[in-house]
């Protein structure tokens, strides 16, 4: 990697801190991913876009906001990145899936308070986060109630910091609020970027948006083959940085690994043998770099086929129809889009277990394994009668809560294994 140093210092980083968090990173990366066997030659693009996590794309992104383009970050899919791009605008994903700066936020935050939202904190408080010190706004939304009361007090420590109000029923009343809050801050970033919206931009941003989750469907799609062709933490990664890179070149780099894909799946190339027992996750997001679960999962002889997750098929599965010719019905049709997404903050829920059900039918999953963080109400109130309805359809169920830390990975590994035995025994 290139000396980013007079970047990071100038974006205001401590620059000490942000040294050993890069070092766990890299080390943790390198321990997980790179031991791996029989890896895709196609990853080795994601390889060298976490080498370059904090450099190249921080660099790209400086640059783009040099010369005069918006650079907004996010905590949630429910900010349309198609509006950002329809405004010549950069978007970035800003979540965080590490247990850093942990005291610092409890300083601030109760400590019964998700890991997801700590980190936040930890990251801002810890000065170790180039993409959201980049940014001209930062995104919040109203989903659940640990971030919408956790929001009033970040938003001082940040620059520009925007609220979005979010629906909690699917209901006409819901989907209207929606529409509303997406008027609003078409509003703000037209205001704040200096460039109107029109058809021709907004058409051209959902289209954009909509290959990288064609991309992202496809590589879903093949999966589904017996050996997988690609493993879960592999998986799981792309959908990660999905949030981070440059569209055009993501799309390009997941269609190019869904051509490898492909000749793998017909030449029964997998990276466990056949009939490794597959599981689907299913749950709260995973952040870089959360990749806990998943690597105790994997090292217990199963494979994950697929995430029914914010950061997984429920960010990605559905597109944005590209016919409007106003920029009121293609608003239309982006509120349609984003209100399929069945997150856990809504009342009743039910088409989230449907979702599961057909995941694991169309990727032949043996089982499920339903993630929760730690005090994450939503998903942590929705496990029992997910787990419920799934094992009432004869797909067994194991039900996991936890944390960033590595405490109880033992203990969670015990569990997953012995999952993984009954599943074996079927």
């Amino acid at each position: 990697m290139a000396d980013y140093t007079q970047m990071w210092q100038d974006l205001g980083l401590d620059l000490k801190s942000h040294d050993a968090l890069l070092a766990v990173l890299g080390k943790a990366y390198a321990d997980i991913f790179l031991t791996q066997k029989n890896r895709p030659e196609g990853m080795k693009y994601f390889d060298f876009v976490m080498s370059e996590v904090h450099g190249l794309r921080i660099k790209e992104i400086v640059d783009a906001k040099a010369q005069g383009k918006l650079v907004v970050g996010s905590y949630c899919v429910f900010v349309p990145e198609e509006l950002v791009l329809a405004v010549d605008g950069v978007a970035v994903g800003l979540c965080a899936g590490a247990e850093f700066g942990f005291e610092a936020a409890e300083a601030l935050l109760p400590r019964n308070t998700c890991s997801l939202i700590k980190s936040m904190f930890g990251f801002k408080l810890g000065k170790v986060c180039p993409y959201l010190e980049s940014c001209n706004i930062v995104v919040g939304e109203n989903t659940c109630d640990g971030k919408k009361k956790a929001y009033e007090i970040f938003a001082p420590l940040v620059q520009d910091f925007y609220v979005m109000d979010m629906p909690q029923v699917k209901s006409e009343m819901g989907k209207k609020l929606l529409k509303e809050e997406y008027r609003k801050f078409i509003a703000k970033l037209e205001k704040e970027s200096g460039k109107k919206i029109t058809p021709a931009s907004l058409k051209k941003a959902i289209e954009t948006v909509n290959a990288k989750r064609k991309a992202m469907i496809r590589l879903n799609a093949l999966r589904a083959a017996d050996p997988a062709p690609i493993s879960g933490l592999d998986a799981l990664l792309i959908n990660q940085v999905f949030f981070h890179d440059d569209p055009a070149r993501f799309t390009e780099s997941v269609n190019k690994i869904c051509d490898e894909l492909e000749v793998r799946v017909k030449n029964h190339t997998g990276v466990a043998p056949k009939g490794t027992t597959r599981l689907v996750i299913s749950g709260c997001p995973m952040a870089v770099p959360n990749w806990k679960v998943p690597l105790l999962i994997e090292t217990s002889n199963a494979v994950i086929v697929g995430e029914e997750s914010c950061v997984g098929e429920r960010g990605t599965r559905w597109l944005t129809d590209e016919k409007g010719t106003t920029v009121d019905k293609l608003l239309d049709a982006i509120v349609d889009r984003y209100f399929n997404v069945d997150c856990a903050i809504f009342t009743p829920n039910p088409s989230r277990v449907d979702h599961v059900k057909e995941m694991a039918k169309k990727l032949h999953a043996n089982g499920v394994i339903h993630y929760s963080l730690q005090f994450c109400q939503p998903y942590i109130m929705e496990s029992a009668p997910v787990e419920k309805e799934l094992e009432k359809s004869h797909i067994p169920t194991l039900r996991l809560e936890t944390d960033y830390s590595q405490e109880d990975a033992g203990q969670l590994k015990t569990r997953i294994e012995a999952f993984v035995e009954r599943l074996k025994k079927r």
